[in-house]
């Protein structure tokens, strides 16, 4: 078997590219070498639908960004267009040429940073940039009542299509956080939708609840290019492993 092929399809998560260090970030340099990578190794770069489209056993990986940070348009996207690297783009309307202080308020350990403006996001669109949707606000769907629900979800679709002239396919939950009431508003508007569950897509995957793999976790040399291999399956299970068990503490201490 070629070193980085093994039948695995799944959807690469990206944020930022800057030189933070944070849980969201990457910087240019790693994103540059990942994305040489996946120009010219084994595994294709496709766009979600693609994927979807796929049987298992074909190696496939498709990128997305959440947030729709002003560094995709002058950094990732460049890099991306130039590698012929299909990009799908999430993101928050209502935020649209503000930052990331979500609510007005800044997550602690992650850099507070501009987004991209509307007229930007339809020059990335009309590149070939894939739109998708990620809520108006980024609230926690699963803590909002129903109306906001609603506005969230379809508010963003409606958007989008107001101001690129195009319907979003995709959709991003905030925090891969869903319900089965975000799930059926979501389901109802877009063809697909992505959470945060760190898996390969598989043909059991349901479409309103795509799992993917978070590209923090293979900023080093060497993690992503050992793709489907033993090594790199070995390394998804212990890194499920441990967001389940944090997951399982963080639910126990607010109980």
């Amino acid at each position: 078997m070629t070193e980085g092929a093994g039948d695995v399809r799944a959807i690469l998560t990206y944020h930022s590219i800057d030189p933070s260090g944070s849980v969201i970030s990457l910087d240019k340099g790693t994103f540059t070498r990942q994305a040489e990578w996946l120009a010219n190794g084994p595994v294709r770069a496709v766009t979600v639908d693609e994927l979807l489209e796929m049987p298992d056993g074909d190696d496939c990986i498709a990128v997305t960004f959440d947030d729709a940070f002003q560094n995709f348009g002058s950094i990732a996207w460049p890099i991306m267009r130039d590698h012929g690297i299909p990009a799908t783009l999430f993101v928050v309307t209502g935020r649209v040429g503000s930052t990331n202080a979500w609510e007005g308020v800044s997550d602690p350990g992650i850099p507070t940073m501009p987004l991209l403006g509307w007229d930007a996001i339809g020059l990335l669109a009309e590149e070939g940039v894939h739109i998708g949707a990620h809520t108006r606000g980024h609230p926690d769907l699963t803590a909002v009542e129903a109306g906001r629900l609603e506005d969230e979800v379809l508010g963003s679709f409606e958007d989008i299509e107001t101001h690129c002239g195009r319907q979003p396919r995709g959709f991003a939950y905030p925090y891969g956080s869903a319900d089965r009431a975000a799930e059926v508003v979501v389901g109802a508007t877009y063809s697909w939708a992505c959470t945060t569950e760190l898996a390969p897509v598989v043909r059991d995957s349901a479409r309103h609840r795509l799992p993917r793999l978070d590209a923090f976790y293979y900023r080093r040399p060497g993690h992503l290019e050992a793709w489907g291999t033993p090594r790199f399956r070995a390394r998804l299970t212990v890194r499920r492993a441990a967001r389940d068990a944090r997951s399982w503490l963080q639910t126990r201490g607010a109980s």
